[in-house]
């Protein structure tokens, strides 16, 4: 270890799908966020855990700060307003294929609020879907947002999590922005999640995939047991995991089963690769579908549901 040792935490933010959970796991070398092109992926803060000779950084994807039409989405938005209280440092993720908005200036705005502001770095997000031209275009655009709303950005980065553009960098930049300070977690620890949340988050990103319109709000998925198979040899250990679908209506039922139950068998074929490569082992799935009415709107089901 180094003598100056620097540690502490950083989160993204930025609007719904501008890249945060994918280049969390670009980062930390191993999938622990799930990522999809569906806005709000990420319900819940995980921690990802950088360790380097030099400092270790602990990571916080949060949820996509939107403007919220349920309890749920009120209860995300307060998870992000709580972590950026709590963090040494905030990367705002602005991609390089979109304009910067009116989100993304309230994002930036509500930053600039906070009585104890962290370190703000600015992260133009998916190089790799434009041109250098336009890249040099949106790194102006950042710098003007910055002058605009009376903020300083201490490092201004294009990267792509997806092509691996600049993310050495990003991670060099992030550790030497934090203070001096201990090892929060063991080298080699790369996530504080538990595996539950883990296998349920990968459940639930497979079940994302190929739906529409609300139905991917509607979705969360708990899981009621997981199981070392008996009387396997020890070479060959088998796990059973039982989970459920959890969605708000009988139509959405339908859909995720689909004809034959075809789109569930889908769903638990896409997920147990992901699970065996999670857990190292084995996994027999076990996935049926439940409905509990309106849950992203009855605190009595959040609750219930983790959230």
């Amino acid at each position: 270890m180094t003598e100056q040792f620097h540690s502490g935490f950083a989160c993204f933010v930025g609007r719904p799908n501008a890249g945060k959970s994918t280049l969390t796991n670009a980062l930390v070398g191993q999938k622990i966020a799930i990522a999809s092109s569906k806005p709000q992926t990420t319900r819940h803060v995980v921690r990802g855990i950088i360790t380097e000779p030099e400092g270790q950084l602990v990571l916080i994807d949060t949820p996509g700060l939107h403007r919220p039409r349920t309890l749920l989405g009120q209860r995300l938005n307060d998870l992000v307003f709580e972590t950026w209280a709590e963090v040494d440092v905030v990367g705002v993720c602005l991609p390089c294929d979109q304009r910067i908005g009116p989100g993304d200036k309230f994002i930036i705005q509500e930053l600039a609020k906070l009585e104890r502001r962290p370190i703000l770095v600015a992260l133009a997000t998916k190089t790799d879907l434009v041109s250098k031209e336009r890249q040099l275009s949106h790194l102006v655009d950042v710098a003007a947002v910055a002058e605009e709303l009376g903020i300083e950005w201490a490092e201004v980065i294009p990267c792509s999590a997806t092509s691996g553009d600049n993310v050495a960098l990003v991670r060099e930049k992030l550790i030497n922005l934090l203070p001096e300070g201990p090892m929060y977690y063991p080298d080699g620890e790369i996530t504080d999640e538990p595996t539950e949340t883990l296998i349920a988050e990968l459940i639930r990103e497979a079940a994302l995939e190929g739906v529409r319109d609300e139905l991917p709000h509607s979705i969360a998925v708990t899981i009621d047991e997981i199981l070392p198979r008996p009387d396997r040899p020890e070479d060959k250990p088998l796990t059973d995991v039982f989970a459920s679908i959890v969605v708000e209506r009988e139509s959405q039922k339908g859909i995720i089963i689909g004809h034959k139950g075809a789109r569930l068998r889908e769903i638990g074929t896409n997920a147990r690769e992901q699970i065996n490569r999670l857990l190292g082992t084995r996994v027999h799935l076990n996935l049926h579908v439940k409905v509990l009415k309106e849950w992203q709107r009855d605190a009595k089901y959040l609750n219930r549901l983790g959230f």
